[in-house]
């Protein structure tokens, strides 16, 4: 899939995937990868500054833990961080009902042909 077609959703997917608890960075890429059923391959180029960055903004609390016998830097959500998510699935909602209703091939309500 088109790096593009990550771009503006980056956050909410970083987000949704620490949603069930805390993740170091790998197992944030892995999860990612498993939910998209392997269509998405995030790099850790990509993931570890966003979650430095979501992590400034308050949605992310991180602190170090062992992982496997060595220590790793676990992300969780914050309080502010589940809301935000909250409204990341409501517009995300709203802006794929809006394009499929554009891409859909059906008549659309109230219009006659």
């Amino acid at each position: 899939m088109k790096a593009d077609a990550v771009r503006g959703h980056l956050d909410a997917m970083l987000l949704a995937v620490l949603e069930p608890g805390p993740l170091h960075g790998y197992a944030v890429i892995t999860a990612v990868q498993q939910r998209s059923g392997g269509v998405l391959e995030l790099r850790t180029g990509t993931v570890y500054p966003a979650l430095n960055r979501l992590e400034r903004l308050g949605l992310l609390h991180s602190r170090w833990q062992p992982v496997s016998d060595r220590p790793r830097r676990c992300y969780e959500l914050t309080d502010a961080g589940r809301r935000s998510l909250a409204a990341e699935r409501s517009t995300w909602q709203d802006f794929t009902t809006a394009i499929s209703a554009v891409l859909d091939l059906a008549t659309p309500a109230g219009r006659t042909t």
